[in-house]
């Protein structure tokens, strides 16, 4: 199939920064898509029609997929469509045969190469907040880190300096490049603590060093965070427990994960923590705690964690997809819930489930007759002080279940 619909990336040089082939593509087109700046920097000529995306892509998506289908149809798109860009969304809807993507250099490329910060680095990080939540950053700020960060808008840099201070990195390098690769291009630069600007320009992209101060939490990416970093009222997986319940679980590219009564939702957190590409649904029963998973979840870096209110198994129908692995927390005592799990789960699938109380435990070694699986008992002791000198203190015995489905 010929390629109808083109993809064209364009920065602040405009059409002075891209190639024949891409030019060809602009001046080929009956329709030119994208935003109101993209168009500008192309000159009008008769019998192009424009179109923009105003205030609801997915509708001039619907269009492309009805009645501009096979018309030649070229979308221009910041710097690398495929980077945080437009080109993902067309991906989705169109096969790559009908697509012709041509790229040019993003933000990403330009403010490293202006920092002199490799791409390569495993210490940097390539991230947007541009119709993203914030608070993703929290995973990625870390001592020593480098973050290129897309901003929404001119708030943007603001916004970045006020999560880093609140999170001990006030010391943090931040440098703001406006209009970065044209005439107009500026450099603003300042710690995050001492950050000034409360607006600039629109088109704006961001480079931060992060440095923290001494009492700053620092909450690594390996499972078996602190009961401390969780807002919770006593309804947690304790981070030895869970360490190995997230090992049990095994987070794989793309995966999703179901956390049932998930209380204060640190598996799912880390679950998430573990691996980006994975996605979890947090399952809670009692509104209230609801809320604090949505707030850990936000505080620890992924927003993105999907928080369901009501009562397993019940919730189960309303939830979209189906789980690659599962974990019970709550409710394992449930009459029918192991088995209802054991119905949603996918195959292969992973069902986890922990058990502290007898009912519980009984509830396992019966699901584990009918379905197999392995059972481990984990036995925790902490040192506790008495009097002037300490002494290890049991913790209440957990048996879990690994069930495998295949």
């Amino acid at each position: 199939m010929t390629p109808w619909l083109s993809v064209v990336g364009i920065g602040e040089d405009g059409l002075d920064g891209i190639g024949t082939d891409a030019r060809g593509c602009i001046d080929a087109a009956e329709i030119l898509l994208g935003g109101e700046r993209h168009l500008a920097l192309v000159p009008e000529r008769g019998g192009q029609e424009r179109l923009t995306w105003g205030d609801d892509i997915n509708a001039v998506l619907d269009r492309l997929e009805g009645d501009l289908r096979g018309r030649a149809v070229c979308v221009l798109a910041s710097g690398d469509p495929m980077m945080y860009g437009i080109g993902s969304n067309l991906t989705k809807r169109f096969d790559t045969s009908e697509l012709e993507i041509i790229p040019a250099v993003s933000a990403f490329s330009l403010a490293a190469a202006r920092m002199g910060w490799p791409l390569s680095d495993p210490m940097l990080a390539c991230l947007s907040v541009h119709g993203r939540p914030i608070e993703r950053l929290h995973a990625h700020v870390a001592p020593r880190a480098r973050l290129v960060i897309l901003s929404r808008d001119g708030t943007s840099p603001a916004a970045v300096a006020a999560l880093l201070t609140k999170s001990g990195f006030g010391p943090s390098a931040m440098v703001v490049f406006e209009h970065m690769g044209g005439d107009r291009e500026n450099c603003l630069a300042a710690t995050a603590a001492r950050w000034s600007a409360h607006e600039v320009a629109k088109l704006n992209t961001i480079a931060v060093e992060c440095r923290a101060l001494p009492a700053a939490r620092l909450w690594p990416r390996t499972p078996g965070l602190p009961e401390n970093a969780f807002e919770h009222d006593g309804m947690i997986t304790k981070r030895e427990v869970r360490a190995a319940t997230i090992a049990a679980l095994a987070p794989l590219l793309g995966q999703t994960l179901w956390d049932v009564g998930a209380g204060s939702g640190a598996v799912a957190i880390e679950w998430l923590r573990a691996e980006a590409s994975t996605r979890a649904v947090a399952i809670e029963r009692l509104a209230e705690r609801a809320q604090v998973v949505s707030r850990n979840a936000a505080k620890l870096g992924v927003p993105e964690l999907c928080v369901v209110i009501g009562s397993a198994p019940a919730v189960f129908s309303g939830i979209e997809g189906s789980p690659d692995a599962i974990f019970v927390g709550g409710g394992v005592s449930t009459a029918g819930l192991l088995d209802a799990c054991w119905q949603e789960l996918s195959a292969p699938g992973r069902l986890v489930a922990n058990a502290v109380t007898v009912e519980a435990q009984q509830a396992l070694m019966a699901f584990r007759q009918q379905c197999g699986g392995e059972l481990t008992r984990i036995t925790v002791s902490r040192s506790q002080p008495v009097g002037g000198l300490s002494a290890l203190r049991p913790m209440m015995d957990v048996l879990q279940l690994l069930a495998l489905k295949s």
